[in-house]
């Protein structure tokens, strides 16, 4: 395991090799023998590297592979890697990435001073998400529901331990049975089985959770919900590939939208229901801590084919229709937004609703002029659930908004940018347009032809940097990637393996789309600080995502993904925040015996692994896909398994 001394660590120097000849020697060679030598040298370096690479096909970086592979960069980059210290083993034996549910050290690491080691957390923070800690939300204002947004700790205040899995904590059931079943141990929490006992969300049977697809507003479960949503609006023809679901619940709803190919983002607040989203991740569906409130959800604009609420308590009529004017942002030209629940339908519900008809009558009176001022349509409306359409350009929206002009349309600005962006009241424009019969923005392939087809933010011009032929190479790249991956882990070929998997800096999201046909979901994360803003490029890919910076924790449980990729982040974030912070995060959603690939500079993941080691990870540099003599290299890591120890309760169950 990492941390002992099974694995040798690298130290980057400035020192020359040993094997390099002295300096007085050299001074005395004609510089044209000194040119010749030093050109067979780097040959027969490079002879050497592709013989063993194309032999072996894959390489484990030792302490002599790492030296002999960066000589050969040393005339360009004034750099060199020898040894501060050597195991006694070598680290050559394959990373073990199956599951085994169980260990008896405790989490402990052997003793090493050369590595900085990090402690247990208390039991306390088995289920701390930083950004949405309750007490520190107490300090903000209640008011639109601005305390239950994000508030990040300061820098002082960010824990340096590893966050523990509750006593008993076993490997989530494997897809699609963890659709209906999750082990009581990993989420031990039965106030949803007393409170929603009626809706039918979950059942507490013996050491598991169960989820009959129930909801508030299903009854007859989620599966028979979108059935009838299904005849009212077509989820067949691929059309719809994107969805957002806010107040998720448990995300049933989401859930079963996944046999349709359909891919919905869900989202609830942190306390609302107790561990409601934590429930959904466990589950393996796409979910996100949040809440509309004062800022901009964290996805581009025109982002989701279908918007849903289902008794989601949002109040979509107050606040100068804010609420639906975020939405609206969101949804794609043509999409559609989904009601269901009060006060659709009042006329029969009022009473078991507990409100009056008249307050119902005004609730609904308000949706409607909030969602006809935003020129949507009202596409139906048919028992308990109503269902309206935004235009597929802004022509006619325009004209008739030149008597009524509440809201107004938002002057210029980055409809896209959304991590900490207030929320407007004001109309999103739509991109300009020739004709009526014309989708803003560029029409989308339906799916799954829409997932390599060139993006239309991309045909139009509008990603800074990004052509078609930009976008065709780097599909080819994460091909030939996503194939070199496997050979190094061969459980990501093993359906059920992995579930929950996040891409830490997506770019256009090619390690997504290579997994399109596996029992898995990605969450693409497009960071902040990145160069260029590629996230809505990715949804008309039809994948999901969200905005970060990882200089902050990510809106999610502990124990979230079972792998985690990040291409060139440490390199984006060198000057930003600590490496080891982010390496902590990544520890905190990271599932026990979860997986990890890291591609960045051979620098870089030196120090990487060393930090790694002292979070008890098991890992190894191996070379590029390209060969040992690319600068670039992978660590592929794979989180121990340990857990919180036993108390009273835990015993219990």
């Amino acid at each position: 395991m990492a941390g002992s001394n099974q694995t040798p660590y690298y130290t980057p120097t400035s020192k020359p090799s040993s094997a390099t000849l002295p300096f007085s020697s050299w001074k005395k060679l004609n510089p044209y023998y000194s040119l010749a030598a030093v050109t067979f040298l780097c040959c027969a370096c490079y002879y050497a590297g592709y013989l063993q690479h194309s032999s072996v096909g894959l390489r484990v970086l030792t302490t002599s592979t790492i030296a002999s592979t960066t000589n050969c960069f040393s005339s360009q980059n004034n750099t060199s890697i020898t040894t501060s210290r050597v195991s006694s083993t070598s680290s050559s034996s394959p990373l073990d990435f199956r599951t085994h549910h169980a260990a008896d050290d405790g989490g402990a690491v052997a003793p090493d001073d050369a590595v900085k080691i990090y402690p247990p957390c208390d039991v306390k923070f088995s289920e701390y998400t930083p950004c949405e800690d309750q007490k520190r939300s107490l300090k903000f204002k209640r008011d639109r529901l601005i305390y239950r947004e994000r508030h990040c700790p300061e820098k002082n205040e960010l824990l340096k331990c590893r966050i523990p899995a509750p006593y008993g904590y076993k490997n989530p059931f494997k897809w699609p049975l963890s659709r209906d079943l999750a082990w009581y141990a990993n989420v031990p929490h039965k106030e949803l089985t007393v409170e929603k006992a009626v809706q039918n969300w979950i059942r507490f049977e013996g050491d598991r959770f169960k989820f009959p697809g129930g909801g508030t507003m299903f009854p007859n479960g989620a599966d028979a919900y979108i059935d009838d949503i299904g005849k009212l609006i077509n989820l067949k023809d691929g059309s719809i590939r994107t969805a957002i679901d806010t107040g998720c619940g448990v995300a049933s709803w989401g859930a079963y939208l996944l046999s349709r190919n359909i891919l919905a983002m869900s989202f609830a607040p942190r306390d609302t229901h107790e561990a409601q989203v934590q429930f959904a991740l466990e589950r393996g569906v796409p979910a996100l801590i949040g809440v509309i409130a004062s800022k901009r959800l964290p996805y581009p604009s025109r982002a989701f084919d279908m918007a849903h609420c289902s008794r989601c308590l949002i109040p979509w009529g107050e606040y100068d229709g804010t609420y639906l004017i975020e939405v609206d942002r969101v949804l794609r030209p043509g999409g559609y937004w989904i009601l269901s629940g009060p006060p659709i339908n009042w006329r029969k519900h009022w009473k078991g609703w507990e409100r009056t008809r008249e307050d119902l009558n005004a609730e609904q009176t308000k949706i409607e002029q909030v969602a006809k001022s935003l020129c949507w349509k009202k596409f139906v409306e048919k028992d308990d659930i109503a269902i309206w359409q935004k235009p597929y350009n802004h022509l006619q929206c325009k004209e008739s908004r030149k008597m009524s002009r509440n809201p107004p349309m938002c002057p210029a600005q980055d409809p896209d940018k959304a991590w900490y962006t207030e929320i407007e009241t004001c109309l999103t424009p739509l991109p300009e347009v020739s004709s009526e019969d014309r989708v803003a923005g560029g029409q989308l392939e339906k799916w799954p032809k829409r997932l390599h087809a060139i993006p239309p933010r991309i045909s139009r011009g509008t990603v800074e940097g990004i052509t078609a032929d930009t976008f065709k190479k780097d599909s080819q790249l994460w091909k030939r990637r996503m194939s070199y991956y496997k050979t190094v882990n061969n459980q990501l070929g093993q359906p059920g393996r992995y579930r929950n998997l996040l891409d830490m800096n997506a770019n256009l999201g090619g390690f997504a789309a290579n997994l399109v046909d596996d029992p898995v979901w990605v969450m693409n994360i497009v960071p902040v600080e990145a160069k260029v803003n590629t996230l809505g490029v990715i949804y008309e890919r039809g994948l999901i995502g969200t905005y970060q910076s990882w200089c902050e924790a990510m809106s999610t449980y502990p124990r979230t993904y079972d792998l985690i990729h990040g291409d060139s982040v440490f390199t984006l974030y060198e000057d930003r925040c600590e490496m080891e912070d982010i390496l902590l995060e990544m520890d905190r959603i990271l599932r026990p015996e979860g997986s990890v690939i890291i591609r960045d500079d051979v620098d870089i993941l030196v120090k990487v692994k060393r930090i790694a080691d002292g979070l008890n990870w098991d890992s190894q540099i191996v070379d590029h896909e390209d060969g040992p003599l690319e600068r670039e290299k992978l660590l592929f890591a794979v989180k121990s398994y340990w857990t919180a120890p036993a108390t009273q309760e835990s015993k219990i169950y």
